[in-house]
């Protein structure tokens, strides 16, 4: 079979790989093909589910018998939620399993792609393997670092304003800029954000995206030093309503009051006393450290200014989403997506790889991941 059949089957695994809100596992696809005719698809929809695999195993039925399986990531072989995806695999006796990259995950790394060949099966592995990385580069990104994913989000005008001088930012982008952002909290592990973002617009942090069953809701971070947030907000009030679903954890310092950890403490809401940094502020690292024990592999912050300065500052940010709305705010005083003293130099810039553009709506979204 030549390059370009197999290169279209993988881009077919990989669209299917996108339908899935998985967290903490990685969105993978499967094709499965015989004869030159697709006789069997599926995805991993979430954590806990079936794998891609067997999704399409079952759609092909016994006709997988010496057929050609196209697959975005290194099947499993360990016993978890789910059954061992290479068992599956084998007990239909498929002739070939085309890999487009191998797991980082200790449990597998290697051992898939092996437990395939030791039972006869031949195993190609590599195609579009950067595409197949890149889907999941959060997933990579903690199994090799044993640190969260972190992006940084904002959405501004075109000059470079994420609010008025009076603080009013609702709506800057519109309502398609807006779902998107729902997709990827419900994508992300943890949703964070500053207490000025939640004192300034009472925030619920949740994902809510129009059209889609969300299987799990992110972790909700507010990170608070002296807990202001109020016992009334949206987002704790939201936690109160749905303690198993939209949990809350509010990140303080010592300096906190006893008084306010009492009185935010309950149902759905944990309040986490994290080690500080010098400015007396929760210091991001304890934070990450944190939140890489929960297993929680990517992180979306999502406000405000200074915090997207810290997590910079402190290099812990791996990639930047900015949405630009064609609107001019303007004023000396309004703020722009990242506050803090910044560098002293042009030379001293962070620096971005390439920069992707893509549109919704009339608002552009520029993607970009930071070099330090």
């Amino acid at each position: 079979m030549d390059t370009h059949i197999n290169t279209k089957y993988m881009r077919r695994a990989l669209a299917l790989a996108e339908k899935g809100f998985t967290h903490p596992n990685p969105m993978v696809g499967c094709v499965i093909v015989k004869n030159g005719q697709v006789i069997g698809e599926g995805w991993h929809p979430a954590a806990g589910q079936p794998h891609a695999e067997v999704f399409a195993l079952r759609a092909a039925g016994d006709k997988a018998a010496d057929s050609d399986v196209y697959v975005t990531l290194e099947p499993c072989c360990h016993r978890g939620r789910t059954a061992p995806c290479t068992e599956a695999l084998i007990a239909a006796k498929v002739k070939r399993v085309i890999v487009g990259t191998r797991d980082s995950d200790i449990r597998v790394k290697g051992k898939g792609v092996e437990t395939l060949q030791a039972a006869g099966i031949e195993v190609c592995t590599g195609l579009l393997q950067n595409r197949c990385r890149e889907i999941n580069r959060s997933f990579f990104h903690f199994h090799e670092t044993g640190r969260p994913y972190v992006t940084l989000k904002a959405a501004m005008s075109v000059d470079g304003r994420i609010a008025t001088h009076l603080g009013s930012s609702q709506w800057v982008t519109g309502s398609e800029a807006r779902q998107h952002v729902h997709i990827l909290r419900a994508r992300s592990g943890a949703v964070i954000a500053g207490i000025n973002t939640l004192l300034m617009d009472d925030a619920r942090l949740d994902a809510r995206p129009a059209g889609a069953v969300v299987p799990r809701q992110p972790l909700r971070v507010v990170l608070d030093s002296h807990l202001r947030l109020p016992v009334n907000s949206a987002a704790v009030r939201l936690a109160r309503d749905y303690p198993d679903t939209h949990p809350l954890l509010i990140a303080t310092t010592r300096h906190a009051s006893e008084a306010a950890k009492a009185a935010l403490s309950g149902p759905g809401v944990e309040v986490a006393v994290l080690a500080s940094d010098r400015d007396g502020r929760v210091g991001l690292h304890a934070l990450m450290a944190l939140l890489a024990e929960r297993k929680i592999v990517s992180v979306l912050c999502e406000g405000g200014a200074e915090l997207a300065a810290s997590l910079l500052a402190e290099r812990l940010v791996n990639e930047a989403m900015y949405f630009i709305a064609p609107i001019v705010i303007g004023g000396r005083e309004a703020p722009g997506p990242v506050g803090g003293s910044g560098v002293d130099t042009v030379g001293e810039a962070w620096n971005t790889g390439r920069i992707s553009v893509s549109r919704f709506g009339n608002d552009l979204l520029l993607t970009m991941k930071i070099a330090y």
